[in-house]
């Protein structure tokens, strides 16, 4: 949620912020209204504990022929109390619940607007050229005996697949050579549990908007993750590290499940969009002021692993519209993928600023001052969905596909992946 303070000081930026997302402002008066239900419902629950402690010392002090009397008034001065208290209660979570539909506010300079108002940043690589009909990644992978989408729908239904000999082996290379890299720049790895507790899917901002798109198993009460950003985000749940020594940085790779509801008719050929995958998620703790740096880092880390694949590429500022309810500003990188003549997203990275960390309750204490929270960040380090825009880029006539040359070594010194007979 955003900082209570900022919402009283200066309503009209979270009100631009909002207008910026495609939402209502009403949504700030709103929450204004609340807060200032709870506060007078605070104070009133206040002066009358008060009242009762007052209240309480006249009775212990007052003659004995009057203490009947005081003792009956101090019962009804009692249940007033308990009034006060439920009101407060009722107040806290009516100002709970109206402050959790603003969203993070916006970063300056994020482009307002919706899905197709992002600004593009910058393009890296020349889109391939072919002097042949190229194949789509299915076609590539059928050839080559690496996905295996027939079965994988016989088995658990659409938008399910099964990588197969090489495709496993490629998807394990890939989110190794993803991992290396990681540990190059200083994370630790973590793999994290798939099933999370309703308070941390809701503290990531996942059970806004985006519920639709999480599966939930009722009788656990328990939901499967999207995205290991959500059990990294809760590892320090309720607590106050230690950022003296710098960021934390996490990787953590995990399975991760999307319902992917609303996409009917999107995508329905290949690997694209399923609703099971493997992804490498990069995730990091670090000081409010220090977070936008933290941001660039992790787009830069992205972009060398895609030039280092060989892949061409851009990288936008998403808008305000389509950023999520915890981001305050996004940055995709879409590869090129030469048979939809089109970028399609490879990662995401977001910076969340606090907007987590105080659902959460994650602190840290700047040189012994007092607490404060910290700001999150999350992005892609590599997913399954890499394998489109590899295999579609380095494909040759044959059905072959040429290896990355930094993909060799976890692939055994593999060259050319060869179409099976």
């Amino acid at each position: 949620m955003i900082d209570p303070a900022v919402l009283r000081d200066n309503p009209e930026l979270v009100k631009r912020s909002q207008e910026a997302r495609g939402e209502s402002p009403d949504t700030v008066d709103d929450a204004l209204a609340a807060d200032r239900a709870r506060r007078a419902a605070i104070t009133a629950f206040e002066e009358l504990r008060a009242e009762q402690n007052a209240y309480g010392k006249r009775v212990a002090q007052a003659p004995k022929d009057e203490k009947a009397a005081l003792v009956a008034e101090a019962k009804q001065l009692s249940e007033r109390v308990k009034e006060a208290q439920h009101a407060v209660a009722a107040a806290e979570a009516a100002s709970d619940e109206a402050l959790a539909k603003i969203e993070n506010i916006v970063i300056d300079g994020v482009p307002a607007g919706g899905e197709d108002d992002f600004v593009t940043l910058r393009t890296h690589g020349e889109p391939p050229a072919f002097d042949f009909e190229p194949l789509d990644h299915l076609a590539l992978g059928e050839k080559l005996g690496a996905i295996d989408m027939e079965r994988g729908t016989k088995v658990s239904g659409s938008r399910f697949y099964f990588l197969t000999g090489i495709g496993a082996r490629l998807e394990l290379a890939l989110m190794t050579l993803a991992l290396d890299r990681a540990l190059q720049a200083g994370f630790i790895p973590l793999i994290p549990p798939t099933l999370v507790r309703p308070e941390v899917m809701r503290g990531t901002g996942f059970l806004g908007q985006h519920s639709a798109e999480v599966y939930h198993l009722e009788d656990d009460d328990l939901y499967l993750v999207g995205t290991s950003e959500v059990p990294l985000a809760g590892y320090h749940m309720d607590e106050i590290i230690d950022l003296g020594a710098g960021a934390k940085r996490y990787a953590g790779w995990s399975t991760c499940y999307r319902r992917e509801a609303g996409s009917y008719g999107k995508d329905t050929r290949g690997i694209i969009r399923v609703h099971q995958f493997n992804k490498l998620e990069m995730f990091v703790y670090t000081a409010p002021d220090a977070a936008e740096e933290e941001h660039l880092r992790l787009v830069g880390l992205q972009e060398q692993l895609l030039q280092d694949l060989g892949l061409s590429y851009r990288v936008i500022d998403v808008a305000a519209g389509d950023l999520g309810s915890s981001a305050a500003r996004k940055y995709d990188v879409e590869a090129w993928v030469p048979t939809q003549a089109a970028y399609r997203e490879l990662t995401s990275t977001s910076n969340c600023t606090t907007y987590q960390a105080r659902r959460l309750d994650i602190r840290h204490r700047p040189d012994g001052a007092k607490t404060q929270h910290v700001a999150t960040l999350n992005g892609t380090l590599a997913t399954t969905r890499w394998i489109v825009a590899l295999l579609e880029t380095h494909q040759r006539a044959d059905g072959s596909v040429t290896v990355p040359e930094v993909l060799r070594p976890y692939l055994g010194g593999l060259e050319v992946m060869e179409p099976i007979a």
